[in-house]
């Protein structure tokens, strides 16, 4: 099957919800971005996840909701979470697991509810996926995503790749196609949250590494019949910057009330908005929404001031490339889907 690639521009019609309603977890891995200090400890009651939702949704728009934890299905009103956003008219709900599938999720929402339950792998083999994630994680994960496809859901799997892991990616297509996963999102690893305790032996992979591997497995999954998404990273130098946070809504709500519109900024306390007697509110100056007006050489300032690891220069002191929005991104598709 041939496929085909584009970059995806940044949605000004479509709403994404990034909804993270507890930040509870049974694993602990060694990449995971969720900062209690900053997001929180609390597991949101159902009453305000609702009431949330209802502030966001918008029958007359274009309103993507993604369950976040944490892990979502250890709460345990998660199905009445998504059977509201449904009644609200959300155009899309996606539930992102790390597969244990709590609660007995499946057997409490329906196909026609759930849009995609979206699987945390991060090794084709169990050896690598469990020195990041904990042991026993891929079986539980692999499993439960099995049980999701029979039961006829679509399926996802996010792989976010390392230094630790990269050299697994090129298998994981004939992976996904055995199992009947429909979509893979290729992430890049966020130098924020508990990476700080792990940059010893856990890094983001170089931009030649990235552009000689990630491009090539994507368009070896397209050929299988299954989208790709993984973020443009790195321009060119006269390929245009353009900041997500200035053109397109794109809500990280967490459960102490902070809303992003940049992932990056998670770690800081500059999120542009909070939620406060569920009513979204501004937060003075400074903050997020201040910083995207700045245009530098190296594109996207808050990597600059965040994970300035992955920009080079020449002898000049010029960045050799710019550094991409972390939202911009190239999709493959199958040919028929394009």
């Amino acid at each position: 099957m041939r496929s085909s690639k584009k970059t995806v521009a940044f949605s000004k019609a479509a709403v994404n919800v990034f909804f993270h309603i507890l930040t509870k977890c049974n694993l602990s891995c060694r990449h995971c971005y969720i900062n209690p200090d900053e997001h929180g400890q609390r597991t949101l009651p159902i009453e305000t996840i609702q009431k949330w939702l209802k502030l966001f949704g918008d029958p007359d728009q274009e309103v993507n909701v993604i369950f976040l934890g944490g892990e979502p299905t250890l709460h345990p009103h998660l199905a009445q979470a998504i059977h509201s956003a449904k009644e609200i008219g959300y155009h899309s709900i996606t539930v992102d697991t790390n597969g244990y599938l709590f609660h007995d999720i499946l057997d409490k929402v329906t196909v026609d509810e759930v849009d995609y339950f979206s699987f945390s792998i991060d090794g084709a083999t169990e050896k690598t996926n469990d020195q990041l994630r904990g042991e026993g994680s891929y079986q539980a994960c692999t499993q439960g995503l099995l049980r999701a496809v029979e039961k006829g859901f679509a399926t996802s799997v996010i792989y976010t790749v390392s230094s630790a892991n990269l050299h697994e990616l090129d298998q994981m297509p004939a992976l996904l196609a055995k199992w009947g996963v429909k979509r893979f999102f290729i992430q890049v690893l966020g130098i924020r949250g508990k990476w700080d305790a792990h940059q010893e032996s856990l890094n983001q992979v170089s931009q030649k590494e990235w552009l000689e591997v990630v491009p090539q497995v994507a368009e070896k999954a397209g050929e299988m019949g299954i989208t790709v998404t993984y973020p443009k990273v790195f321009l060119a130098s006269d390929e245009p910057f353009e900041c997500a946070g200035l053109v397109a809504e794109n809500y990280f709500i967490f459960p102490n009330g902070r809303v992003y519109h940049c992932p990056l900024c998670e770690d800081y306390p500059i999120h542009a908005h909070a939620l406060v007697d569920d009513t979204l509110k501004a937060t003075p100056k400074i903050n997020e929404n201040d910083l995207f007006h700045l245009s530098i050489p190296e594109g996207c300032v808050m990597n600059r001031l965040i994970q300035p690891q992955n920009i080079s220069y020449d002898a000049d002191g010029i960045p050799t490339h710019k550094i991409a929005c972390c939202l911009l991104k190239e999709e493959v598709r199958p040919e028929k889907d394009a």
